[in-house]
């Protein structure tokens, strides 16, 4: 166990009995100086106690808000609580060098995808130029931008705080000539403007991306190119979520009459009981 997380658990054992203590989830989000945690309903009237345990924990965290509804709707957006330390929504968080402002409020932000974002960003070659079809405030453009030699990277989303903030990230990292952030729907935004101008799309919000495959293949240039789809799957014991992802996305795939293969495909992260969050790298090939 990580040594933070053994000083929380000796902490919470102090004000927390032992059935409690069980109860208690043991991942949370910190983002920026702010820690998002969720808590049992059993165990609502603690969460002041919990909260404070974190903030001794980890110093550099001045404010505990807790969710108190899942991430939900077009906008990603999740309902939040604030439970102990300064009141405010709205952080700066660090990640390989780039710095991106965030409402938890109004906008989607995972840390828990900095690996991820930074495995993309290392695959992006030099020259390219990439579409991003669901950027929330610009983490994987922002990153492709500082940590590779792409061309231009187009960075849609629908929300428009996120869009907000993403041209103020922009503006941080000091990425304006790469990063161009579009306000809208993907799938508009494509049609009317970004056909066959990509060498990558990335594909980053799995509730939508297996409905808008079609206008993913529409961006991309018609020589090819790249897609970083990335979908939910559970998998009982004994199935595979990987495959069961690249069977249910080459299927689409070739009812869309594209020529493709799946290079590579991993889990990049357990979400719930035996729920996944997928990746798949597909190389569409020339018609």
């Amino acid at each position: 166990m990580p040594k933070a997380r053994r000083g929380l658990k000796e902490k919470l054992e102090a004000v927390l009995t032992p059935s409690e203590l069980s109860l208690v989830y043991r991942s949370y989000d910190i983002v920026g100086d702010i820690a998002v945690i969720k808590v049992p309903e059993s165990l609502v009237e603690k969460s002041r106690l919990i909260a404070e345990a974190i903030m001794e924990t980890h110093k550099h965290v001045s404010t505990v808000l807790r969710q108190v509804t899942p991430i939900h709707g077009d906008l990603r957006i999740r309902g939040l609580e604030w439970v102990a330390g300064e009141r405010k929504t709205e952080t700066v968080h660090r990640e390989f060098g780039c710095l991106f402002k965030v409402d938890l409020k109004r906008c989607y932000f995972s840390p828990r995808l900095l690996n991820e974002r930074m495995r993309i960003a290392r695959l992006v070659r030099e020259g390219e130029t990439v579409v991003n079809m669901f950027s929330g405030v610009g983490c994987y453009s922002i990153m492709i931008a500082r940590h590779s030699k792409a061309r231009k990277v187009y960075s849609i989303d629908i929300n428009p705080d996120a869009v907000r903030y993403m041209r103020e990230n922009v503006r941080l990292n000091r990425v304006e000539g790469v990063v161009e952030p579009i306000e809208g729907d993907a799938k508009d935004v494509i049609l009317e403007r970004l056909r066959r101008v990509a060498d990558r799309v990335l594909m980053p919000l799995p509730e939508k991306a297996y409905k808008y495959l079609k206008y993913a293949l529409e961006a991309l240039k018609k020589q090819g190119g790249w897609i970083h789809y990335y979908d939910f799957e559970h998998a009982s014991k004994g199935e595979n979520p990987v495959r069961k992802v690249e069977w249910k996305v080459s299927e689409r795939l070739r009812s869309l009459e594209a020529r493709f293969t799946v290079a590579h495909g991993k889990v990049v992260r357990t979400v719930g009981p035996r729920f996944y969050q997928i990746v798949l790298d597909i190389l569409v090939k020339q018609p």
